[in-house]
């Protein structure tokens, strides 16, 4: 059974705890700091990753689309259109198509954001109730 020391008066049996109390808290503050530290090494990783992938897959698009404008340009020169013209034609229909595709895809993006104008009304709210909770508590 433990025993109590009677031998340390109050003040610093409190100033003991208050040092302890404020001890804990630099702990906490300095593992805070290095799982922060860990996370944002592992979210600058992958976000290294996601740029690297989509500079290829930008050029994975690129190679297809030529691939497309040749294999229309092939198609328009075996119906019997000159070379020249049929390289001409591809590239102008591939280039409206995916054009059109980019600007319905933009135009509906300025279009979301516009919409939604990035308000957060559920965390405004959350705020709202709790601020009225602490004022009724009081």
């Amino acid at each position: 059974m433990a025993t109590m020391d009677t031998n340390h008066p109050i003040g610093d049996l409190l100033g003991g705890l208050v040092s302890d109390v404020s001890m804990l808290f630099r702990k906490e503050i300095e593992l805070a700091k290095t799982e922060a530290s860990e996370k944002l090494d592992e979210m600058l990783s992958a976000g290294r990753n996601l740029a690297i992938g989509a500079v290829l897959a930008i050029g994975a698009i690129g190679v297809f689309l030529a691939a497309l404008v040749s294999g229309i340009a092939a198609l328009l020169v075996a119906m019997g259109m000159h070379p020249s013209a049929a390289n001409f034609v591809a590239a102008v229909v591939v280039t409206i198509v995916v054009g059109g595709v980019a600007w319905a895809l933009i135009a509906r993006g300025i279009a979301e954001f516009k919409a939604s104008k990035l308000n957060m009304q559920r965390t405004a709210r959350s705020l709202q109730m709790d601020a009225t909770v602490a004022r009724e508590s009081i």
